[in-house]
This record gives C-alpha cells, sequence and structure tokens, in this order.
C-alpha cells in the first residue's frame, strides 16, 4: 500500500487548485460577455434616442417654414427657389424618418406619422400665408410679434415624445 503525504492529491480527485483553474476563465468569459453585451446595449439606444432626435428636428425646421419664409430678404426668384427647395427637403428628411421609424421603431412609427401630418397641416396653411405678405425690409420687422400657432403640433410632438422615450 502507498503512503500519501498530507495534501497530496492522487490520480482520481479533483482539487480546489482545478476547481478554481476551471472556473476562474469561465467568471472572466461571463464577465467580458456581460460587458461586451451592455455595451452594444448603449450603443443602440444612443443610436436610437439620436435618430429619433434627428426625425423631431426635420419636422421642427419644417414648422419654422413659415418663419423663414416670412422673413426672406426679398422676393427674388432665387429665394423663391431657396426657400422651395428647402421645405421639399424637409418634406424628404420626415418621408424618411417615417419609412426608418415603420422598420425599426414600428411603436414609434404612427405617433411620429401623426406628428408629421400635423405639422403638415399647421405650417403648411401658415406657409401659405406668409407667402402672400411682402418681404421683411427692416430690422424691426424681423420680430413679427404673434407667433404662429402651433398648438396641435406641440401636442402631437408630445406624445411622439413620450413614446419614443418608452421605446428607449
Amino acid at each position: 500500500m502507498e503512503v500519501f503525504a498530507a495534501g497530496q492529491a492522487t490520480g482520481d480527485e479533483w482539487t480546489w487548485a482545478e476547481t478554481a483553474a476551471l472556473i476562474v476563465p469561465c467568471i472572466a468569459l461571463l464577465g467580458a460577455f456581460l460587458t461586451y453585451a451592455l455595451n452594444q446595449r448603449a450603443v443602440r439606444r444612443e443610436r436610437r434616442a439620436k435618430t429619433f432626435a434627428e426625425a423631431l428636428t426635420a419636422v421642427e425646421e419644417y414648422l419654422e417654414m413659415p418663419y423663414r419664409i416670412r422673413r426672406r430678404s426679398e422676393s427674388s426668384s432665387a429665394v423663391r427657389q431657396q426657400l422651395t427647395d428647402e421645405v421639399s427637403s424637409l418634406l424628404a428628411r420626415m418621408a424618411f424618418h417615417q419609412a426608418w421609424l415603420q422598420i425599426e421603431a414600428t411603436t414609434v412609427a404612427g405617433p411620429y406619422a401623426t406628428l408629421v401630418a400635423t405639422a403638415r397641416a399647421e405650417a403648411g396653411a401658415q406657409m401659405s400665408l406668409a407667402w402672400q405678405q411682402p418681404p421683411i425690409t427692416t430690422d424691426s420687422g424681423m420680430n413679427l410679434g404673434i407667433p404662429y400657432p402651433r398648438d396641435r403640433s406641440n401636442a402631437a410632438r408630445a406624445t411622439c415624445i413620450e413614446v419614443m422615450r418608452q421605446h428607449l
């Protein structure tokens, strides 16, 4: 019969050192995976938040167009063309964001579509009125005094932002 020194293992016994050698790398791999997964989640959330902000910015710029038209420097065809090109560009951006939201964030797509439709109705009518006004020629005229009403657009925007927050 063989005699073993204290703490010496036979080939059939599992030691704590072997257990630790197996568990430590597993814990390290799990930690690395969790860190990676959480970072990716944060990156996706940040990307979505930025895209939502860009979508809202397009609507906000569209709502500002009646002011830009009213404050145009002159009534030349070049100025009219520039402003109408800006309106067309904004409509295209809003359509892009609507499509993106329908693909990537379906819960947000409906409220955003409502916001766009509301903004188009309000600002569209205001733009028509602004084109009928003469260009502003004085510094004091730049302050229009009375803002264009945006109550419906503001309410639709608040609803849309709330849904965006929930989606994030």
